[in-house]
């Protein structure tokens, strides 16, 4: 574990997995829309909404997949990870009031770029709601090679060329 309780690449393993849940609101739904600018009539006008094949309102996708963010970066791995990228198929509506359970799991290891493909599922009352996989970046041990490199470069030099590698 590193100093902030985050996993390192050497503490994963395949198969291991972390859950995060979030019962999704009324006020995250408008505060959504408005951070992002995603105003759509499906999110905010229930008039609109319950003439559509969803008959009401439904949470924006991105908010609801926003627990998995949540899951990667306070369960597993945790603080220090940097998120690389994400696939996501959207399965099921989630509305105000639903309880979204992400759970991450460690599906490949990737030696020498200390990076973890995770396998990402979000569940409303055990029906599947999104999944898709994560790629995530991790903290590792330095070796002693690259202390000389996080030196030369700086910190955030090196973590930058990291990240782009």
């Amino acid at each position: 574990m590193n100093e902030l309780g985050g996993y390192e690449y050497e503490d994963l393993r395949v198969g291991m997995s972390a859950m995060f849940a979030k019962t999704i609101t009324e006020a995250d739904i408008v505060l959504f829309a408005a951070v992002s600018g995603d105003n759509n009539a499906i999110h905010i006008n229930e008039e609109f909404a319950a003439s559509t094949r969803f008959k009401g309102r439904i949470a924006h996708g991105m908010l609801s997949a926003s627990v998995i963010s949540a899951a990667i970066a306070n369960k597993m791995p945790g603080p220090g990870a940097i998120y690389v990228s994400q696939s996501l198929r959207f399965r099921a509506p989630v509305r105000a009031h639903d309880t979204v359970r992400a759970t991450v799991t460690v599906i490949e290891m990737i030696p020498g770029r200390f990076r973890v493909l995770l396998s990402t599922v979000c569940t409303v009352g055990g029906l599947v709601v999104i999944e898709g996989e994560a790629l995530v970046a991790l903290p590792a041990s330095a070796p002693v090679e690259l202390l000389g490199a996080v030196e030369r470069l700086g910190a955030v030099e090196f973590e930058k060329q990291a990240v782009l590698a």
